[in-house]
């Protein structure tokens, strides 16, 4: 009886918090909840912003998420995403969503506009392998962030498409943007944004919510660049990236990429033939390799040998 209380709670969890998942393409019982309730962690829909002088909140080694639409650039620091995740904006002109989940380390920006219909989304409270599922509040459909796609509800098997952003400090993306608008703290919401509420989780190797198997190659907690080109998975560990050539040609399939990285800021990107930005992301190891366990991996030697 107990067993069958707890089947029952894994799959009535996700309708008792407001999402009906008649519709999905990933297992009900591996969705779960991450302890607050849906919108428990509250997205941010209007976001203010402050010109770069102006952010005495922010220290030189702070982590943003960088981005540039149409010659506008904005910064969004990690100290103000840990609390809300989510942030529906507009950028040059264009509507982007800024994602970032502090379980996975991951941070990722997306158009938000699916058959040219813009939607916006909020934090639903669960969790799919340890990654936050976000929701659209047009349709109330769960979205993975890593996956980039709709696993539950209506829109199930709909994807976004990933913009290029860069996770690195405030001093290297002012640096290289002085002119970029800032997220302010004043969001609406009253938060310790001087807290980092996940700073003894970053550095444990333990998890706080299950991924599934785990592949023991590097600290969990390690950070990777990850990329997914014509279907194939590599990601690219920082401690590999510290070791060999900061700039340096690489092919992924049949393309051909430069993988460039500052020890400084510990920045990675990755840019194509021409120079320009390929959409790629910073994760913790253990989640890159649970959404993509067949990825490749780039190590570091004289004779460039490779998993």
């Amino acid at each position: 009886m107990k067993r069958l209380n707890i089947i029952l709670l894994v799959f009535l969890l996700p309708i008792l918090m407001g999402f009906d998942l008649s519709r999905h393409s990933i297992p009900l019982e591996e969705i779960l909840s991450g302890g607050p309730p849906k919108d428990g962690i509250p997205a941010i829909l209007r976001p203010k912003f402050v010109d770069a002088e102006k952010t005495s909140f922010l220290k030189d080694e702070d982590r943003v998420l960088g981005l540039i639409v149409n010659g506008e650039a904005k910064a969004y620091p990690i100290k103000i995403l840990n609390w809300h995740e989510i942030v529906n904006d507009i950028v040059g002109g264009k509507p982007v969503l800024i994602t970032y989940c502090p379980l996975c380390g991951t941070g990722m920006a997306f158009d938000p506009a699916i058959d040219g219909k813009r939607y916006t989304f909020g934090v639903s409270g669960l969790l799919y392998k340890s990654d936050v599922l976000m929701y659209d509040h047009q349709t109330e459909s769960l979205w993975s962030q890593i996956m980039q796609e709709a696993v539950a509800g209506k829109l199930t098997g709909a994807r976004l498409t990933l913009v290029s952003m860069i996770h690195t400090t405030w001093e290297a993306w002012k640096k290289e943007h002085p002119k970029t608008l800032v997220l302010s703290t004043d969001t609406g919401f009253k938060r310790d944004y001087k807290q980092d509420p996940y700073e003894s989780y970053a550095k444990s190797s333990q998890l706080m919510f299950s991924a599934g198997d785990t592949d023991g190659r590097f600290h969990p907690k390690a950070f990777v660049l990850g990329i997914v080109l014509g279907g194939m998975a590599k990601a690219y560990p920082f401690s590999e990236l510290e070791q060999g050539p900061h700039s340096f040609d690489d092919t992924i399939g049949s393309r051909m990429i430069k993988v460039n990285y500052d020890p400084g800021s510990k920045t990675a990107r990755i840019k194509d033939k021409n120079g320009n930005d390929i959409p790629s992301v910073v994760s913790y190891w253990f989640a890159w390799a649970a959404f993509y366990p067949k990825t490749e991996v780039y190590r570091y030697s004289r004779n460039k040998t490779q998993d």
